[in-house]
């Protein structure tokens, strides 16, 4: 089942609306001290836990050789910032390019959500890119192309259940390739997913080799997901 926005003691109050540039609308909502965001009339993220949204970075960087320095990771998927923020809070990091389609999100991140990821927009390392995350791993794959330590996506609710048809091609095995000729050697790519993609971890695990399914509590249903595999090398 799809995420569902758990009670609070505040009735949430919109801040803002935007149309999406996938179809419906975005809405940012406040609750109390916490942000949702709703995605298409669907609760999709909000700023009460993030465990498992920081477990996606961090599972990945933990796959990438550990005396490298200097890592440079891509994200797919701006949401509340979680994320990216576990990317830069890691000493190891270098540099860390956010890629979200909606524009109206990473507005938001120059707005009221900045105090949620300590400032993303204003960090030197971090990039926040508007586009569609396959056009920007499609801009990569070339022989000149930049190549990352580490890939971490969150985009949709994952593989099995996404509520914009078009992101099924993310978890599609033309995309896993293209995300294994962007990574570096030895680098790690990892997706998260709201549910078990026991479908989806074997189209990894065809393409990847050994593939790691990390389950992370959430606070109500099931637990997240989060899928890590390794490039060779």
């Amino acid at each position: 089942m799809p995420p569902a926005p758990p009670p609070d003691a505040a009735d949430p109050v919109v801040v803002a609306r935007a149309p999406a540039v996938a179809g419906g609308e975005l809405v940012l909502r406040r609750a109390g001290e916490h942000w949702e965001i709703i995605d298409h009339g669907v609760f999709l993220m909000d700023t009460r836990d993030g465990a498992s949204e920081r477990e996606l970075v961090r599972a990945a960087l933990a796959a990438v050789p550990t005396g490298r320095r200097g890592l440079r990771v891509l994200i797919g998927g701006l949401g509340v910032g979680f994320s990216a923020r576990a990317a830069l809070d890691d000493p190891r990091v270098g540099a860390v390019e956010v890629v979200e389609l909606e524009p109206e999100v990473i507005a938001w991140h120059r707005g009221p959500l900045a105090a949620v990821g300590g400032g993303l927009a204003d960090d030197p390392r971090c990039t926040l890119t508007c586009a569609d995350v396959l056009a920007r791993l499609a801009a990569a794959d070339r022989p000149d192309g930049p190549r990352f330590d580490a890939v971490c996506l969150d985009v949709d609710n994952g593989p099995d259940w996404t509520v914009a048809e078009g992101n099924r091609r993310l978890y599609a095995p033309a995309a896993l390739d293209r995300i294994g000729r962007v990574l570096r050697p030895g680098g790690a790519v990892a997706f998260w997913s709201a549910m078990p993609a026991p479908a989806f971890a074997g189209l990894l695990e065809r393409r990847f080799g050994a593939v790691e399914a990390i389950e992370v509590a959430a606070r109500r249903g099931g637990p997240d997901l989060v899928y890590v595999a390794r490039s060779a090398g």
